[in-house]
């Protein structure tokens, strides 16, 4: 697989928390079957594809964030989702990350469920009204019982994509 160098697009004509989740997320950051069973596990695996997919993440330095930014409190939020999220120094866009564990990883969430569907997401250092916008529009996504039955049942890669797409474009 290709390291891919990715920069943002503008977001033309919408609103604050209108921005699309595609916008940012491309097929290639999707991992259909996430391996690891324990949350560090998770994360870590997560990370090390994330910073393989953008050059300007240290994977050492994200992980070091993102166990940082867990211990202030889980990012598991219910109903089988986790957002990890982190403002880096030294990252220039959104970097985002779509993982799905078909069997589940205990990650200490609200309700005390296993997280089978993740977004790990990386902003950069001084990027607040970004790290919050796309916060909104993945939990916005997220809260439809529907979309996160779709996401859990998707084959491939490109079928998690494709679902993606079409319920980001229904926010729209």
């Amino acid at each position: 697989t290709e390291r891919l160098w990715v920069f943002s697009r503008p977001v033309r004509g919408r609103g604050c928390f209108d921005m699309r989740l595609t916008d940012i997320l491309n097929q290639d950051c999707i991992i259909p079957d996430l391996k690891g069973h324990e949350k560090r596990e998770t994360l870590e695996e997560m990370a090390k594809e994330l910073a393989f997919r953008f050059a300007d993440i240290n994977r050492d330095k994200l992980l070091e964030a993102i166990f940082e930014r867990e211990k202030l409190g889980s990012t598991g939020i219910g109903y089988g989702v986790a957002i990890p999220h982190v403002r880096l120094k030294g990252v220039n866009t959104i970097a985002i990350l779509f993982g799905r564990s078909n069997k589940g990883v205990e990650f200490q969430a609200m309700d005390g469920r296993p997280a089978h569907l993740f977004f790990l997401i990386a902003v950069p250092e001084d990027s607040n009204t970004a790290h919050i916008k796309v916060l909104a529009r993945i939990s916005g996504l997220l809260k439809d019982t529907g979309f996160r039955k779709q996401l859990m049942e998707a084959s491939t890669q490109e079928e998690i994509y494709s679902i993606i797409v079409k319920e980001d474009k229904k926010l729209s």
